[in-house]
């Protein structure tokens, strides 16, 4: 128990270029566990470690590694994941976040809130995470501090307290004062000293240690007493700040610049001082008795990330929530209702690998040889049958036919593209069956990109593909109750199967895109058809009936039908669910659904109206305009069909110096004259 204290599983997250990956690598270099510094403009970065991350200059996988630190002679274990910035990413971050214990939140001092921040932000909140803020590059012309910190009050709606506070800024910043043991942190030659307060600092910084203190007394009432008779000291400061940031009160923020090494060891302190640990978080959801934050008790563990590896094969990332696991057991998949043995058991350092022989409750481990496992499945003890919340995986907006260039090795791709699919989620592989083509469905152009790359570098197995198109879905607006038969009659053995289903919509606010329940009162269908009735409806889902694209949103009810003793099959049921989908669907109101984006368009003022004009002209709509002193920010929702090429287009209008960040917002329907444009 007293280890687990001391072990904390957190989350570097941010928007992209807010130095994540610069922050982390400075966090490998103070805590021993690497000798040399890496930068990310090298491609040298231990966390970047794919060749598409080291030549693009961005963090494409989130890497888990494993340090130490030493605060009082207690000795702190720290798994840390850095996470993608690119929206197109964000299933890493999701996936990453239903994991961990707390986060570290990096924001540009320059650049202040940027879209992807709010997502993170959001999806965090979405998990309860409690965070810590990280104000970064502080040594960057335009950085603010106190415009960062307002900002994020206002935008987060949060209590935010900050606990240290800048001397000096842009080139001119030497260090910080730390408002919890009052002395000045100051930084020669990535050398710190930490000093007393001189009388001017002591004046300049009293307010904010006011606010530091009276924060605390309004959200501790244990602090409060303290205050009030003025015995408290910097421990009980501590104490105070732990306790708020674990129930998700106040989140502290800092401020420093990682890519001159100023305030990294303050940030590890902090990591360790305020962020929970195991223990103080639990298991969300779960009140089983069985299960608990202890090795002593049973097994049970999330899977949250799958990577295929060019010598070990799948590997499974699993977080530990309870008990104990060993190299050669069994252990059970909850959700899949299969057994699966575990051959080896890894801690990550990014890409190298350390075998162990046990990994106990807290942890965050790979294991090796897990075949049918995938992300989001729980697994627990063998005669456990207990089931996490899965994680929500996102649904792709843009897809791409993709083709070998030999056609001997289509085969091969398609085995490859599965590999990839299984291995990221937001991934979906489908083949058109009336043109052949094979579809690579993601969440954004360079998404897919990486992947291709992935498959001609890692693989050599050239590929030509075709120009990205918009991932429509369809949906139904009406309930519908509907029959299907499939009987054959030919001499020998027949085939026959009966079903009466009901297909109605299911609401855009819930997570779910298909739900099966079984309605039937006694055996009029026996239960070993229900799984192949399933798999009909879904493989008729997969291609709707307007314009062919996956149906989404869809509640499935077997409501009734009939069998044969003889002649009922597998393949009859499956045939006769998939006949009365397809019919259901031409009742019940289908329409087509199109992706929108929200889109922050950054501009010089002169370029506004030429930038409003283009937008409503793209079936638009502007939600923001925000003035800032020589630039506006334009916030909109826009149709992505209206958007490729939209950087070339942005580029031209405005000379280049407008720029712009999108991400998928939610889906519309799509105007029906829109549909005629498709169908020519």
């Amino acid at each position: 128990m007293n280890e687990l204290l001391y072990l904390r599983n957190i989350g570097i997250i941010a928007h992209v270029d807010a130095g994540k990956t610069t922050t982390t690598e400075r966090i490998l270099f103070y805590s021993g566990v690497s000798h040399k510094i890496g930068e990310v403009h090298h491609g040298n970065t231990v966390t970047d470690w794919m060749q598409q991350e080291q030549e693009r200059g961005i963090t494409i996988t989130s890497a888990a590694v494993t340090i130490y630190w030493l605060i009082n002679n207690i000795k702190y274990s720290i798994n840390i994941i850095d996470t993608p910035g690119h929206v197109d990413f964000t299933i890493e971050v999701e996936r990453s976040l239903r994991v961990l214990d707390g986060a570290v939140i990096v924001i540009c001092a320059s650049s202040g809130i940027q879209p992807q921040t709010e997502t993170v932000w959001n999806q965090s909140q979405k998990h309860k995470i409690p965070k810590i803020i990280f104000v970064n590059k502080m040594d960057r012309t335009g950085s603010d501090y106190q415009k960062c910190i307002n900002s994020i009050r206002i935008k987060f709606n949060c209590k935010i307290l900050p606990i240290n506070f800048n001397i000096g800024e842009e080139e001119n910043f030497v260090g910080f004062v730390d408002l919890i043991e009052m002395n000045f942190h100051e930084w020669n030659n990535n050398c710190i000293n930490i000093k007393k307060l001189s009388k001017e600092q002591e004046q300049k910084t009293l307010k904010h240690r006011e606010y530091l203190l009276e924060t605390l007394s309004n959200n501790d009432e244990l602090f409060l007493e303290k205050y009030i008779s003025n015995n408290f000291n910097s421990n009980d400061i501590k104490l105070s700040i732990r306790k708020l940031v674990i129930n998700n009160i106040v989140v502290p923020i800092m401020c420093g610049t990682s890519l001159k090494n100023k305030g990294i060891e303050y940030l590890l302190n902090s990591i360790c001082e305020f962020l929970p640990s195991p223990y103080d978080i639990g298991i969300k959801g779960c009140l089983e008795n069985n299960f608990n934050v202890n090795k002593e008790k049973k097994f049970l563990s999330l899977l949250f990330k799958i990577y295929n590896d060019p010598f070990l094969g799948s590997l499974s990332f699993i977080r530990i929530y309870s008990g104990t696991i060993k190299i050669g057991e069994l252990i059970y998949n909850s959700t899949k209702k299969i057994k699966e043995k575990v051959f080896r058991i890894l801690r990550m350092f990014a890409n190298t690998k350390k075998d162990l022989k046990i990994a106990t409750a807290g942890d965050i481990v790979v294991l090796v040889g897990l075949k049918d496992s995938s992300t989001g499945d729980t697994l627990c003890s063998i005669d456990e049958n207990f089931q996490l919340e899965k994680i929500s995986i996102p649904i792709p907006v843009i897809s791409i036919s993709v083709e070998p260039i030999v056609k001997n090795d289509q085969e091969k791709l398609i085995i490859l593209l599965h590999k990839y699919c299984k291995e990221d989620p937001s991934l979906l592989l489908n083949i058109n069956n009336s043109t052949g083509e094979t579809l690579l469905s993601g969440m954004g152009e360079l998404h897919l990109e990486i992947i291709i790359d992935r498959i001609n570098k890692e693989n050599n197995l050239k590929t030509k593909i075709s120009k990205p198109k918009v991932s429509y879905k369809e949906s139904i607006k009406k309930t519908i109750i509907q029959e299907g038969k499939y009987i054959k009659q030919s001499g020998g053995k027949g085939q026959y199967g009966h079903v009466v289903i009901k297909l109605e919509p299911i609401s855009f606010e819930k997570e779910e895109n298909f739900i099966f329940k079984s309605e039937i009162i006694g055996g009029s269908v026996p239960k070993e058809y229900f799984n192949p009735i399933e798999k009909g409806i879904l493989q008729q889902l997969s291609q709707g009936i307007i314009l062919g694209y996956p149906v989404i949103k869809i509640k499935a009810s077997l409501l009734d039908g009939s069998f044969h003793a003889v002649d009922s099959s597998e393949y009859a049921f499956r045939s006769a669910a998939a006949i009365a989908t397809k019919d259901a669907l031409k009742k019940a109101n289908s329409y087509v659904l199109e992706p929108i984006m929200k889109v922050e368009v950054n501009t010089p003022n002169e370029y506004l109206g030429v930038i409003v004009s283009d937008i409503n002209k793209k079936r638009g709509e502007i939600n923001s305009v925000l003035d800032f002193n020589n630039f506006k920010i334009i916030n909109s929702l826009v149709p992505l069909r209206e958007l490729f090429g939209y950087s070339t287009e942005l580029r031209s209008s405005t000379k280049g110096r407008a720029s712009y960040n999108m991400e998928f917002y939610n889906y519309n329907e799509l105007p029906n004259y829109i549909i005629e444009k498709i169908k020519e």
